[in-house]
Order: C-alpha cells, then structure tokens, then sequence
C-alpha cells in the first residue's frame, strides 16, 4: 500500500510538471502569436515584372517583412520579361513563391497557369483577418475586385490572384473649358450625344479615340453592358457565351460606336488612323471633346502641347437612365502563387503584410500608384497628382468600379476574341460595318470558343 502511495505520489508529481510545461508552452506560443515573427521561418523567392512601377518598392518591402519576420530570407528576380525568365522554372516544377505578373502580359506565364489550373487558392488569405485590422482582409478591398474573373478565374467561389495596384479609366474631358463655358458633363448617353452641338460650338469633334489600338474602347463597352445588363450580361460576354450577342443588349451597347460615327462631327477627322500617342495629343490640344483613356493619361502627357489652360478632367462611363452610379472600368495588376511553390504559407504571410497600411503607404510614395484597396488613395493622396488622387478618390466615394476581364480562351482556339472585338470597331467608325454586323461576326468567333470550352 505504502509502494503504491509512493507510486502515485510520483505520478502526479509528474504529471503536475508535464502540465506546467505545457502551461509554460501555450503561453510561449501565445506570444509567439502576438509577435507574429517566431513561426515562420525560411527563404521566399519572389519574381517580379518590371515594368513602369520600377522594382525599388519589392527591394525595400522585402528588408521591411524580414525585420519583421527574423527568420526568413526573401530573394526577388524583377525584369521587364519576367514571364520569359521564370517560365522554364515553372515547366520544371520549381516555380517562385511568388509572382507578380498580369495574365496579358506577352509571355503567356500567367494566361497558362490559369488555364492549367497552376494557381493556389488564396481564399484562407482574404477570408482571415487583416494583418493591422480586426476584419478579414477581403473587407478592405475595392467592392467587387475578388468577386470579378481578374481574381476568382474559375466562378467556383475562390480566389486565386490577388489584387495589386490598379487603373481606372473611362471617359476624359478638358475640365477648364467645362468650368468657364459652365458645361455639364453627361450622366447618360444621350446627355453626351447632346453635347454635339457645344462641340462644334467649342471648334471640336465630339469624340475621338487611340484608332490604331481600338481596344482602349473596352473602357467604353465593358461599363456599357455592365449599365444595361448588369453582371449578368457582362459576364456572358466576358466568358465567351455566343448568345449574348444576339441580345438587346449587346446591340445597344454596341450602338454607342455607330452613333458616334453617324453623327456630324461626332467623330474627330482621321481618327481612324491615330496611334494612341497621336490622338490623345488631339485631344489635349483641343480638337475634340471626350476621348477614352486611364489614370496614367496626365503622367504619359507630360510635356505634350496643350490648348491654353487644360486641366485633366475625369468623367467615367455615362449610364443609360440616369439614376445608376456613374461607372469606371478598373485595370488591376495580379500576383499569385503557383501550385507547386516550395513555400506557400510564406508567401501568403507575405500578402498579407504587402496589405497592411504601412506597406500601402510605402508603395504610393515609390510607385505613385494607389493598392485596389479601400481608402488607399487617402493614405497615397501627398504621392498622387491632383488629377490622379481626384479620379480615385471618385471612384471611391461616388462612382461604382467594375472589373471586366476576358476569361482565358481554352486551348487549340486559334483567334483571340478580345481582339477581334475591337479590331472591328475600323469598320464601324469607317460606315463600313452596321451594329448587327458586328454582332454577327462576333457570334461566330465566341461559337468558336465554345466549341473548344465544350
């Protein structure tokens, strides 16, 4: 009895120190998780694309997350073809961590991931909390930018890229003459198709565009079929359903191109055959009211001839009745991280830190741009132009920002109907092709699509 006892005595001494241990341990693990740097540990490859962004602002998050984070050792490849350099790392199965790099970039890297299904689904990401913030992350973001085919490819409900800077465009206009002749700028298209009348009276065209890169006229079409159908329409459109072209609709949409042909003085002489640079510097100079383009446009004018006293002015996309939000169409840079990552959770860490404020803030001061986050032009307002913080800032306060991306065409499809799109829009310009026509053609290309997709 007395060996028992003792026995007993022993195994609860024991037991006693195993759980104190233990206390000891989950207060450790506690603080671990307070300080957020003791658990992750290891090297992080990071590629980035080069491009008008520079590389400075990866160089100085990466020193930033390793003071944070002790333990780890970030490595990042930034060059303007990126894409070229890491795609034999990625056929071999050794892809970087993580990438940033757009699907439309010309190496193709990132249309073939999705396509493949290459990509890790972040959506644990944006679900849990902000780094700085006791909301999940995906509250912070632009309304409806995870939502859209830029960053949930696959309409299964993930997200599988995620946002970084983003553009915002739709329709321009010279602010200073719009003051001093007291001209209000058009909440629907026929308000705009008024404004004829007050162009000619101003010496100008209605309208012009980038005619030898007709496809800054997505910025015009998207939000359109977006103000008539809703995401509905504008996902059958963007997802290749051959039907959609045979709606109301897409003819109404579509007609906004040949009433602006139709019209006596609706389209600014020559336009046609205008590269991008050539046409913008018409417009500046003032040879014609309104013309597409995005948030880049002051800074790509920098130093252009100007009629006196221009002022960018940012008008976004009209509607069709008047009592909808103005719209925007928004361009946003991706990242992501391939399936075959050699250290996912690493990279996901370090998505999260790119979203806290401090990192948001260090990216405005070196790369002039706002993050697709909300309220990102206030904390990047001292790093904007006047211009440029005026267009965010309205996008996110007053007007409503659509993301609007083709989905990736399947494989063994030898036409890219993005382009064939706007190819068209020549002949519409020109009187050569009606609205239906250009309907018509389209319906064949996207069955085309369909066919491979089924």
């Amino acid at each position: 009895m007395k060996s028992f006892v003792s026995k007993m005595t022993l195994l609860l001494a024991v037991l006693t120190l195993v759980l104190a241990g233990c206390g000891g341990d989950k207060k450790s693990d506690g603080e671990a998780k307070d300080k957020g740097d003791s658990k992750l540990e290891g090297e992080l490859e990071l590629a980035v694309f080069e491009g008008g962004y520079g590389g400075k602002y990866w160089e100085q998050l990466a020193e930033k997350f390793e003071a944070e984070y002790p333990d780890t050792e970030i490595s990042i490849t930034s060059n303007p073809d990126i894409g070229e350099l890491i795609r034999p790392e990625i056929i071999a199965g050794n892809p970087p961590d993580l990438v940033y790099l757009n699907q439309t970039d010309p190496s193709g890297v990132t249309q073939g991931l999705i396509k493949e299904h290459g990509l890790t689904d972040l959506s644990d990401v944006f679900e849990g909390d902000a780094l700085d913030d006791d909301k999940p992350l995906k509250d912070k973001v632009l309304p409806g930018v995870l939502d859209s085919v830029y960053m949930s490819p696959y309409d299964d409900g993930k997200v599988y890229l995620a946002p970084y800077n983003y553009n915002v465009m739709g329709l321009w206009y010279n602010k200073t003459l719009f003051d001093e002749k007291d001209i209000e700028t058009p909440e629907t298209w026929d308000d705009f198709f008024a404004l004829n009348d007050t162009a000619k009276d101003n010496d100008r065209a209605l309208f012009t565009y980038q005619g030898t890169d007709p496809g800054y006229l997505e910025e015009i079409l998207i939000p359109a079929v977006y103000s008539l159908g809703g995401e509905e329409a504008l996902d059958q459109m963007l997802n290749y359903d051959p039907e959609f072209w045979k709606s109301d609709i897409a003819i109404e949409a579509l007609d906004i191109f040949e009433k602006i042909a139709s019209a006596d003085n609706g389209l600014m002489n020559g336009t046609v055959g205008l590269d991008h640079m050539q046409s913008q510097t018409s417009f500046v100079k003032g040879d014609a009211m309104f013309i597409p383009n995005g948030s880049w446009f002051e800074g790509e004018m920098e130093g252009a001839p100007m009629e006196d006293g221009f002022e960018f002015g940012f008008l976004g996309i009209p509607n069709f009745d008047g009592e909808d939000q103005q719209l925007a169409l928004n361009s946003i840079e991706q990242m992501y991280i391939p399936a075959e990552a050699d250290n996912p959770e690493l990279a996901k860490e370090f998505l999260r830190f790119m979203y806290t404020e401090d990192s948001i803030k260090l990216n405005g001061e070196i790369t002039k741009a706002p993050m697709a986050i909300d309220g990102a032009s206030d904390l990047v307002e001292e790093s904007l132009s006047e211009s440029s913080y005026n267009v965010f800032n309205a996008v996110e306060s007053d007007m409503y920002s659509i993301s609007g991306n083709f989905a990736p065409v399947p494989k063994g499809v030898n036409v890219e109907p993005r382009d064939t799109l706007f190819d068209q829009a020549a002949s519409v310009m020109n009187k050569e092709m009606t609205t239906e026509q250009w309907a018509d053609k389209m319906y064949d290309v996207y069955k085309q699509v369909q066919e491979k997709m089924e």
